[in-house]
């Protein structure tokens, strides 16, 4: 696929991967429109690194993912739809579960229904590792079991199946990206990586909850380029393709590798207000990536160690943006 003047849409522009989604799409020469969740500030969340109005470098909608005259209006016109909003803090959707099913299943289907009206070339849809759950097998691959162990996860499954429906029912050109944990610059304190680098930087008490979950932590630039393979891929419509290391590393040892680099004298205390609930908590997460191999020719590019390197030093460029004192849900 030829990017330059490529008319795209990318949903959740404002948050963590979708920003730097747009960073990229923008260097290959795409016509980017970025949708952000509407704000009376008209702030452009993480966009605000790279962008303003005065270099107009894309053109920023500000709207709701839950209301589908706006997400019609803003699909129209475009040739290619990214679609990443979400609600993603999964603590988060123990108190606000509603709003996940408002966000996450009513605002995919409006994106899968105004992709359909308009006669889209190419969507991709994002899911989660959470998906799958607790591991019933490791490494996960394509074909493992999905559990809704949490309100955010079981919303996630059902954006999942509304992408897929309409691939199945209406020929909707789209492809499922499931990406296993991503980190990097730019992520909130709702992310363990930037809650331990950011606490580590200001304090020699680093609050967490359970250590022993495992994770396979995937570099944000890495994601990214999975979800363009993913767009310039005609294989893979219809599909759904884990994108990951294949390395699992418990939240522990995380923490033991980041405390190395940013504070060796700091003290690990697990408090339990940090901590799943025991039936909620995902306890290992690894990734199978050779669909992704064979279909899109990805693989990681970034060891854990050098996207860490990476985060790192924007957090200590940032830190003022990161509230450290303060568990954030």
């Amino acid at each position: 696929m030829n990017w330059k003047g490529k008319k795209v849409l990318v949903t959740g522009a404002g948050g963590f991967i979708g920003s730097h989604l747009v960073d990229k799409l923008v260097t290959m020469g795409a016509d980017v429109t970025a949708f952000v969740h509407y704000n009376s500030k008209n702030d452009w969340g993480m966009l605000e690194e790279n962008y303003s109005d005065k270099d107009c470098k894309i053109s920023v909608t500000m709207g709701d993912i839950a209301d589908g005259f706006a997400v019609d209006d803003a699909v129209s016109g475009n040739d290619c739809v990214f679609h990443l909003a979400a609600l993603i803090g999964i603590p988060y959707s123990y108190v606000a579960p509603e709003s996940y099913v408002n966000t996450n299943i009513k605002g995919t289907l409006n994106v899968m229904q105004a992709c359909r009206h308009h006669h889209v070339e190419r969507v991709i849809h994002t899911s989660t590792s959470e998906a799958y759950g607790t591991a019933i097998y490791t490494p996960i691959d394509e074909k493992h079991p999905l559990q809704g162990q949490s309100p955010y996860s079981a919303t996630k499954i059902g954006a999942d199946k509304i992408a897929e429906s309409y691939f199945c029912s209406f020929d909707l050109p789209v492809s499922t990206l499931r990406p296993f944990n991503t980190f990097g610059p730019r992520q909130s304190a709702r992310a363990v990586i930037p809650t331990i680098i950011s606490q580590a930087l200001n304090s020699d008490k680093i609050s967490l909850g359970s250590l022993s979950p495992v994770r396979d932590m995937n570099f944000v630039y890495d994601t990214v380029n999975g979800f363009i393979k993913m767009a310039e891929s005609e294989k893979s419509v219809g599909m759904t393709i884990n994108v990951g290391t294949g390395r699992g590393v418990t939240i522990g040892e995380i923490a033991e590798i980041i405390l190395k680099k940013v504070n060796p004298e700091a003290e690990i205390i697990c408090k339990d207000e940090r901590v799943r609930p025991e039936n909620s908590e995902v306890m290992q997460l690894i990734c199978d990536n050779s669909l992704a191999g064979e279909v899109l020719g990805w693989k990681p590019e970034y060891t854990l160690e050098e996207g860490l390197d990476v985060t790192i030093e924007w957090i200590r460029k940032n830190i003022q943006s990161y509230k450290t004192s303060r568990y954030t849900i």
